[in-house]
C-alpha cells in the first residue's frame, strides 16, 4: 500500500511517500480501506518528537478516518465488508477508574490512533472493531473525516470541561485551525456570542462566515486583550479558547471576565508560559486543561454536526500523493479550517 510515514523523528525533510505492506487485522480488529483522511497538528508533533514518545518505525501518523471495511476479524461486529465508517480515534487500551466515569482521555491507557499506533495516512489501516461507526447517507467521505478529532476535542472541551452555556460569550484565540474553526461553528450554533483573533483579511471572512460576531486582526491590533474589553463593555469574555499558549497566554487573562474561564487543548506557540498570578486569584479566573474526549464526546459531536448540518471547515482537499506538501502548508499555518487527503 502507498503511505506517508517517518523511520526517525525530525523535519519535514524525514517524511517518505512510498510503498509500506499491506496491514493485517488481529483479533478484535477490522482492515479498513481509507477514503479520507484529515491532517491535525498531532501529525507534526510527532514527527518531531518528544521525551518518552517510543514508536513502532515506520510510522504512519493520521487520526481522522474515514473509510470503507475491507474486513472485519471480530465474530460479534456488526459491521459487514463494504461497510462506510469513520473510526473514534480515542483506543480504551485498559479499564479502570477513569473509564468507568467516562474520563476515558484521563486515563493512562488511553492512545490516539496516529500517535501511539499507525493511523491512516495510507491506502489501508486496521483499526479496534469497537472503534467503527456508521457514515449516515448524504454525508462523503471527505465531509466524514474532516471533523472528527477536533469536534470530539471542541466538545469535551467546550461543553465537558468549560460548561458554556448559551448566552456566554467566548472569545476564540487564533481562528484558522482545526479545532478553533470548529469552536466559531460549536459555540455559535450553542447561541454564545463569538469573538475570533485571526491574521489576515482573508481569515478575518472566513471567521465570519462561519458566525463569529466580531474577529480581530491580531497583527494590526497587537493589543487585542483591549479591543476585546472595549467589544463587552469593559466586562471582559466569559470563556477564552486559547490553544496557542505561550505567545497570547497573558492577554487572554487580560481578555476573559471575573470569574470566567479560560480552557486549552495545546499550545502551538510553546508551552513555558508566564503569565502575572495576581490576574489568576484576584479575578477568580479558572484555567482549564482538556485532551481529545470519551466514546461517548466523539458520538454527541458528530451527531451534533450531522442534526443541525454543520458543514465541517475544510480548506482543501488533496490527493495522498500530495501529502507531505500538505502537511508543510499546515506547519506554516497558512490554512482555515482541515485538510484533507484522499488515498
Amino acid at each position: 500500500m502507498k503511505a506517508i510515514f517517518f523511520e526517525e523523528h525530525g523535519g519535514p525533510e524525514i517524511l517518505k511517500y512510498a510503498d509500506l505492506p499491506d496491514p493485517e487485522p488481529g483479533p478484535g480488529e477490522a482492515l479498513v480501506r481509507v477514503k479520507a483522511v484529515a491532517l491535525n497538528h498531532l501529525d507534526i508533533w510527532i514527527r518531531r518528537g518528544w521525551k518518552g514518545l517510543k514508536l513502532e518505525m515506520p510510522h504512519v501518523s493520521g487520526s481522522d478516518i474515514a473509510g470503507e471495511i475491507v474486513k472485519v476479524n471480530a465474530p460479534n461486529s456488526q459491521f459487514i465488508d463494504g461497510s462506510r465508517v469513520i473510526i473514534n480515534p480515542g483506543i480504551i487500551t485498559s479499564e479502570d477508574q477513569w473509564t468507568r466515569n467516562g474520563e476515558d482521555s484521563v486515563s493512562p491507557g488511553y492512545k490516539v490512533l496516529g500517535e501511539q499506533r499507525r493511523g491512516g495516512m495510507a491506502e489501508l489501516v486496521t483499526v479496534p472493531a469497537a472503534n467503527l461507526f456508521k457514515i449516515p447517507e448524504g454525508i462523503s467521505f471527505t465531509q466524514a473525516a474532516a471533523p472528527i478529532l477536533v469536534g470530539m476535542t471542541c466538545w469535551r472541551m467546550l461543553f465537558g470541561k468549560a460548561n458554556l452555556k448559551v448566552g456566554e460569550t467566548v472569545l476564540i484565540v487564533g481562528a484558522g485551525g482545526g479545532v478553533n474553526s470548529h469552536c466559531i461553528l460549536f459555540a455559535k450554533a450553542a447561541g454564545c456570542t463569538v469573538y475570533a483573533l485571526t491574521s489576515s483579511r482573508e481569515k478575518k471572512a472566513r471567521a465570519l462566515e462561519l458566525g463569529a460576531d466580531e474577529v480581530i486582526n491580531y497583527k494590526t491590533t497587537p493589543d487585542w486583550a483591549v479591543e476585546v474589553l472595549k467589544l463587552t463593555k469593559g466586562l471582559g469574555v466569559d470563556l477564552v479558547v486559547d490553544n496557542v499558549g505561550e505567545v497570547t497566554m497573558p492577554q487572554s487573562l487580560r481578555a476573559v471576565t471575573r470569574g470566567g474561564r479560560i480552557v486549552t487543548v495545546g499550545n502551538t506557540s510553546g508551552h513555558k508560559i508566564v503569565y502575572d498570578n495576581r490576574l489568576v486569584f484576584t479575578k477568580q479566573v479558572s484555567i482549564l486543561g482538556s485532551t481529545m474526549g470519551s466514546r461517548q464526546d466523539f458520538i454527541d459531536s458528530m451527531q451534533f454536526l450531522w442534526s443541525r448540518n454543520l458543514a465541517p471547515v475544510i480548506d482543501r482537499v488533496e490527493p495522498l500523493s500530495e501529502g507531505i506538501k500538505m502537511l508543510q502548508y499546515l506547519e506554516r499555518g497558512e490554512q482555515f479550517g482541515k485538510i484533507v487527503l484522499t488515498p
